[in-house]
């Protein structure tokens, strides 16, 4: 449940972040379709880099609006909070270490 004064625009709302040496680009609409808010990820450099939400570098992901702006507002602190979140997982952790191995196998 949200409580405040909610930013219900329908304008997109674009950002960069790196993180972890990723370019990442994202952008937010609060309000899509007059019902639902939409999150889109991307890594674009190194272009479609995998990241610890999504294995082919590209997420977009619906949720109820005013999920964010209930959080604070701050979108790159949401996405850096979420990925931060999921790099800890044994499974991101297996791939990060694997990376910096350069397993070739």
């Amino acid at each position: 449940m949200c409580f405040g004064r909610i930013d219900m625009s329908s304008a997109s709302q674009n950002y960069h972040l790196i993180w972890q040496d990723i370019e990442i680009e994202v952008t937010y609409k609060p309000l899509e379709f007059d019902m639902i808010a939409w999150l889109e990820i991307k890594s674009v450099v190194p272009k479609a880099a995998p990241l610890p939400i999504t294995e082919t570098g590209y997420l977009s992901h619906y949720h109820q609006p005013g999920h964010i702006e209930a959080q604070g507002g701050d979108v790159i602190a949401f996405v850096t909070a979420w990925l931060d979140k999921e790099a800890s997982t044994p499974q991101w952790q297996k791939y990060s270490e694997a990376i910096r191995q350069y397993d070739l196998f």
